[in-house]
């Protein structure tokens, strides 16, 4: 009882529930094991009882969580205060307000006079008489000033939080004001999903970079009507032999990858003359070489190749000096990044020496802050300043990126993704040692799809030392996605939640769940998408715990609705009719895990998984309920009058299908831009990892022919499928309207 106990006070689930009904425990050695990666120890009786008594007389000191959430407009205290407790609230822009919390009405005479005398006291805290919000203490009768409370006159923000209760009892907090919800689309509004890798154009260096995807936003904006464009992480890679080619095991969630860049638009490319220019423009045909291998030969994205010819090239860009104004817009860069840019930089740096895996560097260099670290970074200052600029060069193209989006006339714009975590060995597990749990990988329990659990190799947040300094690291990393983002998509939004931890060596059977401050994390996200306009996306597929979607449905936080998993789950497990599909989420037909719809539609996606060995029941079998499942969905579109063409054939399915999905009440309607092409290859295949070629794919038409950008402009299956919305959609327009609240349809994963 005593480690159960210690567990839940620490948010730590010893035991959880795999499908209704059904409770498996936790193993205690999981139990001690995640406690001890929270600081915890419970190795032995003696130390839960000390463990115990030492949390029990925490709680009973602590006035204060250590980040506390108000949500305007709220008249109340974001805790529970007593009667009299004095106010002051530093304020994130500067200045402060103080008040003190009302009396009950019995409180006369003596006491109220001591509290007057009490506010007139100057302290180190500044809170003293006349400092208040409007008149001071000694101007108004204290009753009225105690009655006075200042909690839905904040500014939203990061305050500091100090009160001092009337027996003198003192705290402080993180203090996050944020808005009740995150603005929403106006009206309905549709655009493309794609993993920017795989869209390729005639100026592509082997594989999809930023200029493509400003190209992409400003076509489909200005001759489709779409109203933003999704793309995949964009996160900083971990260098390699080869590099980890998913976008979801970052080195870096704060910085983008300058493997996107396109080269030719830089600005100081232009300037580089002589020897350097004979160089450069060699590189630009052994580019060209790599683009043709890819879209004329059936060649695999080689995100490496591309990689060394842009390094090489920018080796020789950057040796062109910025101009005055160049460099004050670069020094506004470094500056505005602050410490977290140095950081980075300084991994990259260390990383070219020492490989990067930071683990195995000397010692003094696995301590971002040692003196080791600081000299070397001194002597490596050449290389870091390199990597300072090439992530400034990356912001300037997402920025040019994001206005092509906004100039084309998108109502939400570019629609960036956060992964749910980054690799244990790059940068920001480095730089940010003291964030995460050590000794920890997140991942996912069993479940009736995979009876093993998942194991992602991603170190997790710790929440007590996230909420402990305000939740800087998570605040800095949405502030930086968000300076160029229409949209944030969060994949695995369920992890604001909880997260299953799964400690080193165990099995992911052999994990738990840990609960993280879930209004906290929600209060964070909505203020810094409401200063950015932002709107938020969570991927909330798979195993969803009770109340999660409605929490964030009540936060303005769009969910993820796919066609084929939109059944009634509570009834007989049809269908779920358009008109019960929630309104807050985001509806397509496929994500870049599934199969794509012409796959779907046809079966494709079960012959590709019995090629590879991935099928758990016999070919017939699972041929014979893939094609029942398909049936009951085409003739339900049939009988909704969704295919006017009047028999099936693949393309008038997919537009049936996209029809169905505008008949939904969904604010967005995603186009998965392969199933414009007829493309039916998943770009990764959950379940394999040398089997097939995840994250490394063209986009293709229906015969496996890579398509540029330009073909894919002028592809009638596209445009067909396009005049599906032409037909159904309103324009899409610029302005978002006021935050909604209110639950919406919510359904079993």
């Amino acid at each position: 009882m005593g480690l159960a106990r210690l567990a839940a006070l620490h948010g730590v689930a010893t035991s959880h529930s795999p499908s209704a009904g059904v409770s498996v425990p936790v193993p205690d050695t999981t139990v001690v094991s995640v406690l001890a990666a929270l600081g915890v120890d419970a190795s032995t009786s003696d130390a839960v009882r000390s463990a115990l008594a030492a949390a029990d007389a925490a709680a009973a000191e602590r006035l204060l969580p250590p980040t506390a959430v108000l949500w305007l407009p709220s008249p109340e205290p974001p805790v529970p205060l007593p009667g009299g407790t004095r106010v002051q609230v530093r304020l994130e822009g500067g200045g402060t307000r103080e008040w003190h919390e009302p009396l009950p009405d019995s409180l006369t005479g003596s006491l109220a006079d001591s509290l007057a005398e009490g506010a007139a006291e100057a302290e180190g805290g500044g809170m003293g008489a006349g400092a208040g919000v409007g008149a001071g203490v000694g101007d108004r009768p204290v009753r009225d000033v105690h009655r006075a409370s200042g909690w839905d006159q904040l500014p939203p923000g990061i305050h500091q939080l100090d009160v001092r209760t009337p027996d003198r009892a003192k705290a402080r907090a993180t203090l996050v004001v944020a808005p009740e919800a995150v603005a929403q689309p106006e009206g309905r509004v549709h655009g493309f999903l794609v993993q920017l890798y795989s869209l390729l154009s005639g100026k592509s260096w082997g594989m999809g970079d930023l200029g493509d995807l400003g190209e992409l936003a400003a076509w489909s904006g200005r001759a489709l009507g779409a109203g933003f464009v999704q793309v995949n992480p964009l996160h900083a890679a971990v260098p390699g032999a080869p590099t980890d080619p998913s976008p979801y095991r970052p080195s870096s969630r704060r910085f983008p990858d300058p493997v996107h860049l396109r080269i030719e638009d830089v600005p100081e490319h232009a300037y580089v003359t002589g020897q350097d220019r004979i160089r450069l423009d060699t590189l630009v045909e052994k580019a060209a070489q790599l683009r043709t291998a890819v879209l004329d030969k059936g060649a695999l994205i080689d995100r490496d190749a591309v990689w060394e010819l842009k390094l090489q090239a920018l080796e020789l860009v950057l040796r062109i000096p910025l101009g005055p104004g160049r460099r004050a817009e670069y020094c506004d860069f470094l500056a505005a990044q602050g410490q977290a840019l140095d950081d980075h930089a300084t991994w990259c740096a260390l990383a070219e020496v020492y490989g990067s895996e930071w683990h195995g560097w000397p010692a003094g260099l696995r301590d971002p802050r040692s003196t080791e670290t600081a000299r070397a970074r001194s002597e490596l200052m050449d290389r870091v300043d390199f990597h300072c600029r090439l992530a400034w060069l990356t912001d300037e193209q997402l920025g040019a990126a994001s206005r092509a989006a906004r100039d084309a006339g998108m109502a939400v714009g570019i629609v960036h993704d956060l992964a749910v975590g980054v690799h244990p060995g790059g940068a920001d597990a480095w730089a940010q040692q003291d964030a995460f749990a050590a000794g920890m990988s997140v991942g996912a329990p069993p479940d009736a799809f995979n009876a093993r659990g998942q194991d992602w190799g991603l170190p997790p947040w710790r929440p007590d030392t996230l909420a402990a300094g305000g939740y800087a690291p998570y605040r800095d990393l949405l502030r930086g996605l968000l300076r160029h983002a229409g949209a944030l998509r969060l994949d695995h939004v369920m992890g604001l939640f909880r997260l299953w931890w799964v400690p080193s060596g165990a099995e992911p059977t052999e994990g738990t769940y840990v609960r993280y401050d879930a209004e906290a994390m929600l209060a964070v996200l909505v203020l810094e998408a409401h200063r950015a306009g932002a709107i938020v996306i969570g991927e909330d597929l798979g195993t969803v715990e009770p109340g999660v979607r409605e929490a964030l449905s009540r936060r303005g936080v769009l969910g993820t609705s796919v066609l084929w998993f939109e059944r009634d789950w509570t009834g007989d497990g049809r269908p779920l009719s358009p008109e019960s599909w929630r309104e807050g989420c985001v509806a397509t037909a496929t994500t870049h895990d599934l199969p794509s719809t012409a796959a779907r539609l046809t079966g494709g996606h079960v012959a590709l998984r019995h090629r590879l060995g991935l099928l758990t029941r016999p070919l017939e079998q699972e041929s014979t309920d893939d094609s029942a499942e398909v049936a009951e969905w085409l003739g339900y579109l049939s009988r909704l009058g969704l295919l006017p063409e009047g028999r099936f054939d693949e393309q008038g399915g997919i537009r049936a299908v996209y029809r169905f999905l505008l008949g939904t009440p969904a604010r967005m309607v995603g186009v998965w831009l392969p199933d414009a092409v007829g493309d039916r290859r998943p770009q990764n295949l959950p379940g394999t990892w040398d089997q097939y070629p995840n994250w490394r794919l063209p986009v293709a038409d229906a015969d496996g022919r890579p398509l540029t950008l330009e073909e894919l402009a002028a592809s009638p299956r596209l445009h067909a499928l396009m005049d599906v919305f032409r037909a159904r959609d309103a324009p899409a327009r610029r302005t978002v309207a006021e935050p909604r609240t209110g639950t919406p349809g919510a359904r079993p994963a």
